[in-house]
């Protein structure tokens, strides 16, 4: 396959609750962009949350959706993670960590029915979520003097570039987002414009 440099993501945190027999399983779709969130978000659901019994979760990160961890927490191996995961693959989305919480209900479902309840837990989560559409960036900081502020600020409008941050002072400095297939030609213009110092920080 091609690299696409589009990708679908979700814009913001959302859940959907699935019953089966007494459990209660409750899924938690955020929207993520790297491994570092996983810890706090697991650990504020679980404050949330102090009498269920499983937190099983998947995420899926970076633009080619390369990266992914599943995680059963205690569930029978294959029955809570590997449906998650599957719930995104299914929807194509990247970028997302889904954590369903588990209040069990007293029967046991078997392997078919965990596999069913987390599944259908985390697509309830991605249903309720709004899908949309990003594009692959790269992000660079540029470093300049004060007297090329113009000819820069130009240059960003002009090609309408998302500036992230920005520092002001005798010597300045811009962070900004260049779309994949845009790079070659907008990273020439800047190299153009004399005394800007580019530096290539990570893919978003």
């Amino acid at each position: 396959m091609l690299f696409d440099d589009t990708y679908k993501t979700i814009s913001a945190p959302s859940e959907g609750i699935f019953r089966d027999r007494g459990s209660k399983f409750i899924g938690y779709a955020y929207p993520i962009l790297s491994e570092d969130a996983v810890k706090d978000i697991l650990t504020a659901l679980r404050a949330e949350h102090p009498k269920a019994r499983h937190f099983c979760w998947a995420f899926r990160l970076s633009p080619d959706r390369s990266i992914f961890r599943i995680q059963d927490d205690g569930e029978p191996s294959g029955t809570a993670g590997r449906p998650i995961l599957n719930s995104m693959l299914s929807a194509d989305i990247t970028n997302v960590l889904i954590v369903v919480v588990r209040y069990f209900g007293g029967t046991l479902l078997g392997v078919p029915g965990l596999i069913n309840a987390y599944k259908t837990a985390a697509v309830e989560a991605i249903q309720a979520a709004e899908v949309i559409e990003k594009t692959v960036n790269d992000i660079y900081e540029l470093q300049f003097d004060y007297l090329l502020m113009n000819d820069v600020m130009r240059l960003i409008k002009e090609e309408k570039l998302n500036i992230m941050s920005q520092e002001f002072d005798n010597s300045c400095s811009i962070k900004i987002e260049i779309r994949k297939s845009s790079l070659n030609s907008i990273l020439g213009k800047i190299e153009k414009i004399e005394g800007v110092q580019l530096k290539y920080l990570f893919t978003a």
